[in-house]
C-alpha cells in the first residue's frame, strides 16, 4: 500500500503543464516536431526560442515562441502573440474573449489586474494611449498545478498593442530557480 501511494505521488510530480495537449517539457527539437504534427509552422530559432505560427484558440495566424533554458536544455515556457491592434476596444475583446474561455477550462483566475495609472480614460482613444505609455496593468493569471497561464495586453509600439498568453511549466522553471538559486 505504502509502495503504491509512493509511485502515485511521484507521478503526480512529473505531470507537467499542457500546449494543445503537448507537454511543456521535452527538448526545442522535441517539442516543435511535436507542434509541427499539430499543424503548426516553424519559422526558425534563435538564442534558444522556436517561433512557429498557426491558428489558435479560433484566432488565425498567432505567433507562438517556444522557450528553452539553457542551463537544463527543456522547454519551460510557451507563448502566444495574437493579432496586434491599433484600437482599445478590439484588444480588449480579444482579452475578454480568451479570459472567459480560459475561465470555463481553469476556474476562475487566481488575479487580476485590470487598471490604468492616473486615472480611467473615457475613450478607446485614452485607453490605447495609457497602453501605449505603459500606464496600463491589464492581466488574468490562472494558477494549476501544473503550472501558471498568465493572459495579459501588452503595448507592441507606440500604436498598437497585442493580446499575450503565457504557459509557464511548473516543474521545469522550478528546475531553473533551483540552479540559479545553487550559482548563488
Amino acid at each position: 500500500m505504502f509502495a503504491m501511494l509512493f509511485v502515485t505521488s511521484a507521478l503526480a510530480q512529473t505531470e507537467h503543464l499542457t500546449f494543445k495537449g503537448i507537454p511543456i517539457n521535452g527538448t526545442l527539437t522535441e517539442f516543435v516536431n511535436k507542434m509541427k504534427s499539430a499543424g503548426y509552422t516553424y519559422l526558425g530559432q534563435e538564442d534558444g526560442i522556436g517561433v512557429m505560427q498557426g491558428d489558435f484558440a479560433g484566432c488565425r495566424n498567432c505567433d507562438i515562441l517556444v522557450a528553452t533554458y539553457k542551463p537544463t536544455g527543456n522547454v519551460s515556457m510557451v507563448v502566444v502573440l495574437f493579432t496586434t491592434y491599433n484600437d482599445w476596444g478590439d484588444l480588449e475583446g480579444n482579452y475578454n474573449s480568451l479570459k472567459s474561455m480560459l475561465t470555463l477550462k481553469y476556474g476562475e483566475p487566481s488575479e487580476v489586474i485590470e487598471e490604468f495609472q492616473g486615472y480611467e480614460p473615457n475613450t478607446n482613444n485614452g485607453k490605447m494611449h495609457k497602453l501605449t505609455m505603459d500606464q496600463c496593468i491589464w492581466g488574468s493569471l490562472f494558477s494549476t498545478e501544473a503550472g501558471d497561464i498568465e493572459l495579459s495586453i501588452t503595448k507592441l509600439n507606440y500604436t498598437s498593442g497585442r493580446v499575450m498568453l503565457r504557459y509557464r511549466d511548473r516543474d521545469n522553471t522550478n528546475a531553473v530557480k533551483e540552479q540559479a538559486i545553487n550559482d548563488l
